[in-house]
């Protein structure tokens, strides 16, 4: 099935964001600080000036999903320059009293289910990381760069070969960019 006619679509930058756009590489600037994302554009075409306008003559239906793709990647870096992401966890534990520390670019995971050696997570980009009591806070100008630091989080405390009906501890991630899970 091939979608016939002309995509375009303008996407508004509000008002403190600016963009420039250099080859495939755009960069978008706000008051939260600046996103830049690479894109392989192949047969669209991607015009900046008060507004970023996004365009594709005639796509296949494989190229249409590229090009929602696209739009919503632009988005998603206006809305980080504009405002920034917050992904917010919570510290969780029955058995042992989880000790949490930034150190670096790492986040050092203590005491975790009374383990002599503490478990490592990784901290993506410029990303911070600030704890506070049983929460954890991480915010980037990046969704991804967010995203990928509070997964490596809630993935250190991962438990084997214990019943998780028992074993609950953990570091669990309860509100997603703005999206409350719990």
């Amino acid at each position: 099935m091939a979608v016939t006619g002309f995509l375009k679509t303008e996407i508004k930058l509000p008002q403190g964001v600016s963009a420039h756009l250099d080859g495939g590489l755009l960069k978008v600037r706000g008051k939260s600080g600046e996103v830049t994302r690479r894109f392989h554009l192949g047969r669209m075409k991607l015009a900046v000036d008060k507004s970023i306008l996004l365009t594709i003559e005639l796509p296949k239906k494989r190229e249409l999903s590229e090009f929602n793709a696209v739009a919503s990647e632009i988005r998603s870096a206006i809305s980080g320059a504009d405002r920034g992401f917050e992904y917010r966890l919570r510290i969780v534990y029955a058995h042992f009293p989880i000790k949490v520390q930034v150190k670096g670019k790492e986040v050092m995971i203590e005491n975790f289910l009374g383990e002599r050696h503490p478990r490592r997570a990784r901290i993506m980009g410029g990303a911070k990381v600030a704890v506070s009591g049983d929460q954890v806070v991480v915010s980037a100008n990046d969704v991804e760069e967010a995203g990928q630091t509070a997964a490596n989080i809630e993935k250190a405390t991962r438990i084997k070969n214990y019943d998780r009906r028992v074993f609950q501890d953990g570091i669990y991630i309860v509100e997603k960019a703005g999206k409350v899970l719990v």
